[in-house]
This record gives C-alpha cells, structure tokens and sequence, in this order.
C-alpha cells in the first residue's frame, strides 16, 4: 500500500475514533462529572453525540471547499493538528461543559474525512472508486476497532486515559503526513471558494441540481440515521439489558469493527463485481432492515455476538452508494460532493443519538408503560425499511424512463 494512502486511512481511522473512543466510557463519564445515573446519562449522551454531529454537519461543506480551492495536504494536516489537541482538553475536561467544548471543537476536526475521499477520488478513475471509497469504509471501521478497544480497556483505569492515547495517535499522524503526504488536487483542477456553495443547505443545492442525485441523497440519510442506532444506543443498551461493563462493551464494538473492516476492506470489491452498485446497495439494505428487527427482539447476551458478523455485511451499502452518487459529480466537485455527504452524516449522528436515546429512555423509564431496551433498534428498523422503499422507486422510474429515451 502507498504510503499517501496509509496516511489517508490513519486519518478516517481517527476520525473514527472520535466517535468509537468515548462510547464505552460515557456512561461512566457523565456519572463522574455529573453525579447521575444510566437513565440519565443516555439523555446526555445523545447531547454530546449530537454536538459533535452538529459540528460535522455545519462544517464539512466548508472544509470539503476549501479542500477543492486549496488542495487536500494543508486541510488534512492543519485539522489533525487541531485535533491532537482537542483530544488533550478532552483528557482535562472536569465539567460536562468543557467536555461539551471539546466535542464541539472534535466534530469540526473529525469532517476532515470528505477531504480524505476527494483525495482517493483524485488518484482513481470513475469506475473504480467504489472500491477506493470501500478502503477509506474500512479505515473508519478500524476506528471503530481501536476506539472502543481504547476507550473500554483504558477507561477501567480511568475515563480520560483514552483520550491521552488518542492525542498521541494524532499527533503521530501529523508528523507522519508532514513526509509522505502529496498533493492531489492541481491547480489547473482548483476552483473558486464560494460561501454560497460551502455550507450544508448551498451545498445540497448545488449537488441536488445533478441528474438524479437529489433522491439518492435521502436514500442516505434514511440509511445513515437508521444505522447509527449502534454507537448512539449501543453502551446504554448492553450495559442496561446484559449489565456488561466498559470493557465488555468496547470489546463487543471493537468485534462490530472488524467485521466492518473485513466487509468494506476485502468483500466489497467482489460484491460490486457480482452484483453491481444497484443490486449491492439493494441487497445490502434488505439484510441490514432484517438484522435490526433481530436486535431489537435480542434476549441474551451470547445472541449479539452471532447477529455482529451478519450485521456487518450490511456496510456494503455506503461504499456502493458513494460509487453511485461519485459518477454524477465532475472532476472539480468531488471535494463538494463529499462534503455534502460528510453533512448527511453528520446530520445523521444529529438526528440518530437524539431520536435513538430518547426511545431508550422512553422505553426503560420507571413506571413507563412498556420495557423494551430494543425499541431504539425497532425504529432504526421502520427507517431502514423506508430507505429501501425510496431506493427501489429510483430505480423503478429509471428503469420505466431508459426506453423512452
């Protein structure tokens, strides 16, 4: 593997990490500093998460922009930096305030991955993007591998140790890049920045103005925010239901992480070759509705270890989706486009920690009238099934209009 390329999958990786590493600690670290218990702690989960969401939404339009005005080499570097940084705050944050901070500061950081895309973008050809794009996939799964490995064995030493790792980690990276780093981007290629294109609701409107890309785009957003359900849900869910501790919990993520990275690393390639972007996409949504309506019915503990590497299979769909969405955009908007797709994501980890911990906690409430802890997974279910609806319509009307034309 290049060693640019090694560097890009680092950088995802801890993007990732940003998500995966504080997962396993958060129950234990919102007790800490705010004296309550797991009901509680999930509502403040779903508010950090969705700071940090809320930051990627606002600013990876902007950072994907400048990454096509100013090349991709100063924007990855510049935000690892800051990154390595922010992980450092995060270690000394004694209040829920600062630590509120410094995920608002990491989600602004972490949208340095549409940059990481368009760089891939820039060094492959149309058709073998997806494959490209299931790399950078697999480099975020192995976020979710050493993140919550990080986060639960060195948080039973104590919540903040991970974050010193990761500081460390990024700090590595930076220096790394600083030498094997190029850029892909040439200046003949380079366009004008413009606000008006460079943040979340512009950005949209411009990629929305692509043939049939508009409705590919709510394929992925239904897709996205039912598929958070896992880190947003998955501490309060396994600890609440099983009584699992920090360490078991990250070492459950971390097994969800290398199945990931199996999928999107060595299978997608041989799916899309079988199958074919559409088929992939389709296939992929089908089983991923299934394996959540399975989670959400889970009654024992040994059950979630058998459904992981079934439900990994289901990550195909991003990387095939890109690829589709990847053809409808120019040379000189792939920095844009996947902007605008860091937005759907993040957007995604806004709507899905809020949506998803709010059914967790009205589900498991004293004196509430149910108790179901899969409830989270039942409604990511009903949004996944949707997702798959809209996508069999594109592909119904585009099967209608091809001979008409």
């Amino acid at each position: 593997m290049r060693l640019p390329v090694l560097f890009i999958l680092v950088t995802v990786m801890l993007d990732a990490m940003g998500i995966g590493l504080i997962l396993p600690v958060m129950p234990d670290l919102i007790a800490e500093v705010r004296g309550t218990g797991l009901n509680d702690a999930a509502l403040w989960g779903g508010i950090l998460s969705a700071a940090y969401a809320i930051m990627q939404f606002g600013f990876a339009p902007t950072i994907g922009n400048l990454s096509d005005r100013f090349g991709r080499r100063p924007v990855l570097l510049v935000s690892m930096s800051v990154m390595a940084l922010d992980y450092v705050v995060m270690a000394l944050a004694g209040s829920i305030w600062l630590l509120l901070a410094g995920r608002i500061v990491a989600g602004i950081t972490a949208a340095t991955h549409s940059t990481a895309f368009a760089f891939m973008a820039d060094i492959t050809e149309p058709e073998t993007r997806a494959k490209s794009f299931g790399l950078i996939s697999a480099g975020f799964g192995m976020g979710f591998i050493f993140g919550p490995l990080l986060g639960g064995l060195l948080g039973d030493l104590d919540p903040r140790a991970p974050f010193v790792a990761a500081a460390l980690l990024a700090a590595l990276n930076v220096v790394f890049g600083l030498f094997v780093l190029p850029e892909s981007l040439p200046r003949a290629r380079r366009r004008r920045f413009d606000w008006r294109r460079a943040n979340p609701a512009g950005g949209l409107m411009q990629m929305g103005q692509l043939p049939g890309v508009r409705p590919l785009l709510a394929v992925m957003l239904a897709y996205q925010v039912s598929n958070f359900v896992y880190p947003a849900i998955w501490a309060y869910w396994t600890q609440g239901v099983f009584g699992w501790d920090a360490a078991m919990v990250g070492t459950s993520l971390a097994a969800y992480g290398v199945a990931m990275a199996i999928v999107q690393g060595g299978l997608v390639q041989p799916v899309l070759r079988r199958l074919g972007e559409v088929r992939a996409v389709t296939w992929g949504l089908i089983l991923n509705t299934g394996c959540l309506v399975a989670y959400a019915l889970i009654g024992q503990g040994w059950m979630i270890w058998a459904m992981i590497p079934i439900s990994a299979l289901g990550a195909m769909v991003a990387p095939a989706l890109q690829g589709v969405l990847s053809r409808a955009a120019g040379a000189d908007q792939q920095g844009e486009l996947q902007g605008v797709l860091a937005s759907l994501s993040a957007l995604s980890m806004i709507l899905s920690p809020l949506m998803m911990t709010q059914a967790f906690f009205w589900a498991t409430r004293e004196g509430g009238a149910i108790w179901w802890p899969g409830a989270p997974f039942a409604l990511a279910a009903v949004l996944m099934g949707l997702s798959l609806l809209l996508f069999l319509g594109i592909q119904a009307r585009a099967a209608t209009a091809t001979p008409a034309e």
